[in-house]
């Protein structure tokens, strides 16, 4: 593909912002227990792997707000992103590509301040 495009530097904020959300969703999801209400351990060997859970004390009313917030600004931002007015200069059979590369622009900018 020939053309170069300039990502507008809200959209960069915006995919940035993005990755740290999904980053700090994930990080708090494997911090938490495995069920959101309280259940009881259990072990199931009967499907085609055994399945087993501890004990889960379920979520506190901060953390069930906490994963909530996070999962609505990531849907703010994922509609922000994808519907940003910039995608209308780009032709249809690019915007794939286009796309991947405002996903890894940060690792882009990092290669070259190493270089």
């Amino acid at each position: 593909m020939a053309t170069t495009y300039e990502f507008p530097s809200d959209l960069l904020a915006g995919q940035e912002e993005l990755h740290q959300v999904r980053a700090e969703l994930s990080a708090l999801l494997k911090r938490l227990p495995w069920s959101v209400e309280p259940m009881d351990a259990f072990s199931d060997d009967t499907g085609w792997r055994k399945v087993e859970r501890p004990a889960s004390p379920g979520w506190t009313e901060d953390e069930q707000a906490e994963v909530e917030k996070l999962r609505r600004r990531e849907h703010e931002l994922a509609v922000f992103v994808t519907t940003h007015r910039f995608w209308a200069e780009v032709a249809a059979a690019d915007r794939v590509e286009i796309r991947t590369r405002l996903k890894h622009a940060r690792e882009r900018a990092q290669e070259q301040t190493e270089e």
